[in-house]
């Protein structure tokens, strides 16, 4: 059977879309780029022309992640309401709902980038960047002292183990979504 020759940005979606179905079919330490390749029915070569080590193959799943989860943001944020509860609702769908989209393959993705210095220095910049543009949308309907780094620290460390619940199913999606959205509130409305 002739392979189907893909434009090098195409073959590229078609190995990170192969790579999360492994990954969710498989766990992350499955994730090698000889399984990828033999998954997507591609030579080595073909796969190490995108990944040159698992550990990049695992940043670009994570960015690919994140890439959506600011996609998602973005939507929301475009539709919500303009005040603190419209914008908190907004955040706190987006965020959960991209948690739930991308289901526990990510959490075997996120343990993985914590095991290297530089798949988790890749983490923590991408999250600095989200909680960045939170701050940034929250900004305007905080106190003179603004919203601080520790602030938003305790917002995203809630937003996580809110999404992770829901993700294992220990909430419902809407529980998880409203008790974020009603903390930020809290949190944001008292900075």
């Amino acid at each position: 059977m002739a392979r189907t020759r893909l434009s090098r940005s195409d073959r590229y979606e078609q190995l990170v879309e192969v790579s999360w179905a492994l990954v969710r079919a498989e766990g992350a330490d499955a994730l090698t780029l000889g399984r990828l390749a033999e998954h997507a029915g591609v030579a080595k070569p073909v796969v190490y022309s995108h990944f040159a080590s698992r550990a990049e193959l695992l940043a670009a799943l994570f960015t690919e992640f994140d890439d959506r989860q600011a996609a998602m943001l973005e939507e929301s944020i475009g539709v919500a309401v303009e005040s603190l509860d419209g914008r908190a609702h907004a955040i706190a769908n987006s965020y959960v709902g991209c948690a739930l989209a991308q289901g526990r393959e990510l959490t075997g993705v996120l343990a993985a980038l914590e095991g290297s210095p530089e798949l988790e220095q890749v983490k923590r910049a991408a999250e600095r960047d989200y909680s960045e543009r939170c701050r940034r949308i929250l900004e305007p309907f905080s106190g003179k002292g603004g919203i601080s780094a520790p602030t938003i620290t305790a917002i995203f460390g809630a937003a996580e183990a809110l999404s992770q619940a829901a993700v294992a199913g220990a909430l419902a999606p809407e529980e998880a979504t409203g008790e974020l959205a009603q903390l930020i509130v809290g949190i944001v409305g008292k900075a």
